[in-house]
């Protein structure tokens, strides 16, 4: 039996926030992948176990002696149309603990059967979205990017049924917290003031305990969401992340990226690119991110607005103006990032128009985002360097003007090229985790059961701003017969 010190906070609220509901035990299962790091820093020692016992644990075969797992329940809008009650249908929320610097962390079972809120759903998880979400979630971790984290990965040794018949896994994922916009609506769609007001108390307790000490602390506490999420998803934008699925139910109070379903990192730079299958519309394309988030937040802020003030009108001015703060927030977090992926570490009122003069210039020629800054980083310290930059381009002359303009902006700071190669070097990951790859991982695991790819991939996407030389072709772009061109939920 695992003893872990769990607080569980959330249990501790109401009953009508979730369903008590223990995991559904799985025949035979086998830990793929233990985060030892992770693991570590949550106070579990991986060693004091066996593989046999981890996967036990981490498949909901054994529950931790002091847990008291649960389902929480939410609701969402999902592409834009509402549903009042949705909640965790395939995840149990074992409880939270403290992490190494204090903090309280969800230890969270995604895929461990049936709870209240699977609506006829099976509860299980395949194989292949459990390790994108692992992968993928990882990734973000290491480029910088707030993000659930998993510590474990394990083979249910059962089928589930999709299209197809899949081998089942189950993930561990960690977080610091499971709250989203979903879970604020569910209480506002049942006129549960008091529900609401609880909830906010236990998100501002938890995440912003420095709202406290404002005059108003529900607006100090969606001012400080909408600059988390402003931050977030500039940080999504810098990379190429296309999230996929940004319903509300999908968006944490945390500002931590959550649910990697049909999600995929951009290729070629396009703002209207998408992958999602389920995304018909282009609704969650690339460039749409942003808008979507300043729409999602205005979700949260209605359910707000009777804690804002007493008088609706002056709520709903608070609110407004909040929301409408969201874009020049974003555009402060997304140029400051791209000031660092340009090697700037000054501010000249002309960056602006330099960046997306140069992401006008990666659409016309259909440049590799990764790859184009990548290459510009290089070409920071060493003109010489250009030429690989140029040779991406159908049009070289494109960007020959766009280079001049950029050199002589960075010769009006008091760097060294060798310093201004290191600001960009950390703002320009050499690697991200391609979709091609990501489905060759899923593919080896789903038809061999090996997951050598899958180990590959990680090793990779966790050190993605170092060169790899023995990984030089993880940077490289899909082949045509290797590209993706749609990416599936998998639930």
């Amino acid at each position: 039996m695992l003893t872990a010190p769990f607080i569980n906070s959330y249990a501790a609220l109401p009953e009508r926030f979730f369903a008590r509901q223990k995991p559904v035990a799985v025949a035979k299962p086998v830990l793929i992948k233990f985060n030892a790091a992770l693991g570590q820093n949550l106070g579990l020692d991986p060693t004091a176990r066996s593989a046999d016992e981890l996967a036990a644990i981490f498949s909901g075969n054994i529950i931790p002696e002091n847990a008291k797992p649960l389902a929480m329940a939410y609701a969402g809008h999902q592409f834009g149309q509402f549903v009042p009650q949705l909640g965790d249908g395939r995840a149990i929320l074992l409880g939270d603990l403290l992490d190494r610097d204090g903090k309280p962390r969800d230890i969270q079972l995604k895929g461990a059967g049936r709870t209240p809120y699977s609506r006829g759903g099976d509860g299980r998880a395949a194989i292949g979205p459990v390790l994108r979400e692992y992968v993928v979630s990882e990734a973000m971790h290491a480029l910088g990017i707030p993000s659930t984290r998993a510590l474990a990965a394990i083979a249910s040794g059962e089928w589930v049924y999709r299209e197809d018949k899949l081998p089942g896994a189950i993930l561990t994922r960690v977080a610091s917290s499971h709250l989203r916009v979903g879970t604020f609506q569910f209480f506002a769609a049942r006129d549960d003031l008091e529900g609401v007001r609880q909830l906010a108390d236990y998100a501002i307790a938890r995440h912003y305990p420095e709202a406290m000490r404002a005059d108003n602390r529900y607006r100090a506490f969606l001012d400080q969401v909408i600059s988390a999420q402003a931050s977030l998803i500039a940080k999504w934008m810098l990379v190429g992340f296309i999230h996929g699925v940004m319903n509300t139910d999908n968006m944490t109070i945390s500002g931590e990226t959550i649910d990697f379903g049909p999600c995929a990192f951009m290729e070629a730079y396009d703002p209207a690119k998408t992958f999602s299958a389920i995304d018909q519309r282009g609704r969650y394309a690339f460039g749409n991110q942003p808008r979507i988030a300043q729409w999602n937040l205005a979700r949260l802020a209605e359910t707000l607005l009777e804690l804002l003030d007493d008088d609706q009108d002056r709520a709903m001015e608070i609110a407004t103006a909040l929301i409408n703060d969201f874009p020049a927030c974003f555009q402060q977090f997304w140029l400051d990032g791209m000031r660092c992926k340009l090697g700037f570490t000054n501010q000249e009122p002309g960056d602006h128009d330099l960046a997306n003069g140069l992401l006008s210039i990666m659409q016309e020629n259909q440049i590799d985002y990764t790859n184009g800054f990548r290459r510009l980083t290089d070409a920071s310290a060493d003109t010489s360097h250009e030429a690989d930059l140029a040779a991406l381009f159908s049009k070289p002359d494109t960007i020959t003007e766009w280079l001049d303009r950029w050199r002589a902006r960075l010769a009006r700071q008091d760097i060294a090229p060798s310093g201004i190669m290191k600001t960009m070097k950390a703002a320009n990951p050499a690697f991200i985790p391609r979709n091609h790859r990501v489905e060759q991982m899923i593919a080896q695991a789903v038809d061999t059961g090996r997951c050598d790819l899958f180990e590959a991939l990680l090793q990779v996407v966790g050190q993605p701003f170092d060169d790899q030389p023995d990984f030089a072709a993880y940077a490289d772009p899909a082949s045509p017969e290797e590209e993706v061109h749609r990416t599936y939920c998998g639930t």
